[in-house]
């Protein structure tokens, strides 16, 4: 008899790797916080003992998500100035709104907020760029959830730094103090290209102290693009192209405004791109060309971008909006497929993030970073095809179990590690403060 801390039983498990596979009344045995099986149920009851056994009969097991972009603090700012474009969003009240409350409570709070969210839709890591990226980490760490913090680089003066060398000293210093902490891993975070000079990439990039993986706003809008030709007699990602920042630790987030050629260039320097279909929509940003990038063989995969301009972080719905939107922008009906949604919402995260040989799949060996989806919902029944149901069905409402590195942080749909009544205290006071600003646009 072999033994295990945590044996999952599921009527559907979707291991992601190996593609177009699914299993029908199998298990997952956890040990030491790694998937150590994935066998029939049948054999697992003969073979296994388990400190926890979970029965899940009207369940899909899947990876978690892997949501890749996204800005957790800004949870806090949730609809204070909707129905607007990117630039009057960001300079006439988003940035102000963050010049007056953001601080290292704001921000803890705010991450408390988000990760909260994120756990019960089924994100298992996200990806942050923000001020405090050190509170941030702090936070996931003390809850236990995977994180991959930004160390934010910037030119102009703000709370977290006064100039480039500020937020250099910064950035080492954030990415040493968080060396061990096994859930956390680092990327430099220059804001955009409209917002970071030459100089400073270059300095950040030949700084041996810091990661080498790169995580930007690139080709966000036209107006973007527009500039930096106005500016750099250059587009964005030719100016980083001639910078070096084109390789296969890169992540450009956005990327709305793409030539073929370009496209062609991301998928030869092994370029990463994040797509953000709801926060690009919201914003009027424009409309990244996912199954182009797709056929050309570059990696995509998928965030919800912040609460502040999405207005949510459901990787689910994301997941959704992303496969209807793709075939929009594509004209056809079989592109962006459901298998490949639910790859950019998992194994593509992952190796963006340089995580693949962690999570992203369900894989003896990996960290246990699962997630059980109920499909006995009215919404879902009756259950042809699992998959499907996941990317066209599924709400974030029916995620009932989460597992992270084999810790269980959502059972039946309660958090475990997460005191709600504290998360609701903190963000109501926050409210009362930023509702009587003259920044809140809809108050």
């Amino acid at each position: 008899m072999q033994t295990a801390d945590t044996l999952i039983h599921a009527r559907w498990i979707l291991p992601v790797e190996p593609g177009n596979t699914l299993h029908h009344q199998h298990s997952l045995a956890i040990r030491d916080g790694r998937i150590s099986a994935l066998l029939p149920s049948s054999e697992a009851r003969a073979h296994y003992q388990a400190d926890q056994v979970v029965e899940l009969p009207q369940h899909l097991l899947m990876p978690g998500l892997v949501n890749a972009h996204t800005h957790s603090p800004m949870s806090l700012l949730r609809g204070i100035a909707d129905d607007l474009p990117l630039m009057p969003w960001l300079q006439e009240h988003i940035w102000p709104a963050e010049a007056r409350w953001v601080s290292a409570q704001f921000v803890a709070d705010g991450t408390h907020l988000a990760i909260a969210e994120m756990i019960c839709s089924g994100t298992t890591c996200f990806s942050d760029m923000y001020f405090y990226p050190d509170t941030t980490a702090q936070v996931a760490a003390q809850i236990g959830m995977r994180a991959v913090v930004g160390l934010i680089l910037l030119d102009t003066s703000t709370i977290w730094a006064e100039d480039a060398a500020g937020y250099l000293a910064q950035a080492c210093r954030v990415h040493a103090a968080l060396h061990d902490e096994p859930l956390i891993t680092t990327t430099l975070a220059p804001h955009a290209p409209y917002t970071v000079s030459d100089a400073l990439l270059r300095d950040a990039q030949a700084h041996a102290a810091l990661p080498t993986r790169v995580h930007m706003h690139v080709h966000e809008t036209a107006d973007e693009t527009q500039q930096s030709l106005a500016q750099h007699g250059v587009r964005p990602l030719q100016r980083l192209h001639q910078l070096g920042l084109l390789h296969d630790q890169m992540i450009a987030v956005h990327m709305t405004q793409l030539t073929g050629a370009e496209i062609a260039q991301l998928a030869t320097t092994g370029t990463h791109v994040v797509h953000c279909p709801e926060s690009n929509m919201k914003l009027a940003a424009g409309a990244c060309p996912v199954q182009q990038l797709l056929t050309a063989g570059v990696n995509v995969a998928l965030g919800t971008d912040s609460a502040a301009s999405n207005n949510d972080l459901d990787m689910l719905g994301e997941i959704r909006t992303a496969a209807l939107f793709g075939k929009h922008v594509a004209q056809d009906a079989q592109a962006v497929t459901a298998e490949q949604v639910v790859q950019m919402a998992t194994i593509n995260g992952a190796r963006a993030l340089g995580l693949a040989d962690q999570i992203g799949s369900l894989q003896p060996g990996k960290a246990a970073d699962i997630i059980a989806i109920d499909l006995s919902h009215l919404a879902t029944q009756p259950v042809y095809h699992p998959l499907s149901h996941l990317v066209y069905s599924t709400t974030r409402d029916q995620v009932s179990d989460v597992w992270i590195a084999g810790q269980r942080q959502l059972a039946q749909g309660q958090l475990t590690r997460v005191d709600t009544t504290t998360v609701q205290t903190q963000v109501a006071q926050w409210q009362t403060r930023i509702a009587t600003a003259d920044t809140c646009h809809h108050a």
